[in-house]
């Protein structure tokens, strides 16, 4: 079982609009809401693709209600703790010829919160995945993965993280099996976040920080992966219009969980990893497990 934690899950609202003008009245021309934050959406793409998967984490209020419905409704099991105050944040999306994102707050989550969340943690088994994705909410520390990770030691269970730079840093000494750094810090690597050569070293950096395994897309859907037993694998694979990024990243660690659960190879993973992110990054919602394996077979991997 692949569980995944969502500590600051949201409800997203995409719209989209023939143009934005600020200081007036705007009027949408489609919507959507769905279930967002990161764990979130990899749980969703696992089901997709026919992974078993739990979604846990932390939801507020009359939105947290409507995050977790909506995620059972699309099939995912999904196990959360309500916390007290505020409510889960709700994050706005516009589509008028490029993408702009208006991000909520989020509710305030404690101790109280985070004892329920262990608990839920100490019913995982050896050989089960936590997949630790996404922001933090208020009243939670940089170091909360690092800190799930460490309890975790010992137990058999795999952890995959996909964060910030400051949060994925400070898990490596607990050698978790995946890292993903986050889109917002490939970006600020500048003209080093185009350059293969460039990527791969800093993927054997965070490697030789504790990594088992670390996977870095770069520019136009490129993916670096070094693995633990020493191969540096580049992928990439045609796409066609792009509809929205948002979740692509998720669903590339979906895919690639998903591929290597099938026989443990890391070229496949990859492959797999790719074709996902490129299928979800083509429609509104994630894409399905037909599109993906169709995807699958355009990608082409290098390395050694």
């Amino acid at each position: 079982m692949i569980y995944t934690v969502t500590l600051n899950p949201s409800l997203d609202y995409n719209v989209k609009m023939g143009g934005l003008k600020t200081g007036f009245v705007n009027r949408t021309q489609e919507e959507v809401m769905l279930p967002g934050g990161k764990g979130i959406n990899v749980s969703l793409e696992l089901h997709n693709l026919g992974v078993p998967t739990t979604a846990l984490g932390v939801v507020a209020g009359f939105t947290g209600e409507e995050i977790v419905r909506l995620v059972k409704e699309r099939g995912v099991r999904a196990d959360f703790i309500h916390a007290g105050q505020g409510f889960s944040r709700i994050n706005m999306k516009i589509h008028h010829g490029e993408e702009t994102g208006i991000n909520g707050r989020g509710p305030y989550v404690g101790k109280e919160e985070m004892a329920a969340l262990y608990w839920r943690f100490d019913m995982l088994e050896e050989g089960d995945m936590l997949v630790l994705s996404g922001s933090v909410p208020s009243g939670l520390p940089d170091e909360v993965y690092a800190e799930i990770a460490n309890y975790m030691k010992g137990r058999g269970v795999r952890i995959v993280v996909s964060a910030t730079k400051n949060r994925l840093e400070k898990v490596l000494p607990c050698h978790p099996f995946l890292v993903k750094p986050s889109r917002h810090d490939i970006e600020e690597m500048g003209g080093m976040s185009k350059d293969k050569d460039a990527v791969t070293a800093y993927a054997k950096e965070l490697r030789g920080q504790g990594a088992c395994n670390v996977l870095v897309p770069i520019a136009d859907f490129g993916v670096v992966l070094v693995t633990q037993d020493g191969q540096e694998l580049f992928g990439t694979a045609p796409h066609g219009e792009i509809v929205s990024v948002v979740g692509s990243g998720d669903a590339m660690v979906a895919g690639f969980l998903a591929g290597y659960l099938e026989n443990q190879d890391y070229g496949e993973a990859l492959r797999l990893g790719i074709a996902a992110a490129v299928a979800s990054a083509s429609e509104t919602e994630f894409a399905k497990e037909e599109h993906i394996r169709e995807l699958a077979g355009k990608v082409e991997i290098f390395g050694k």
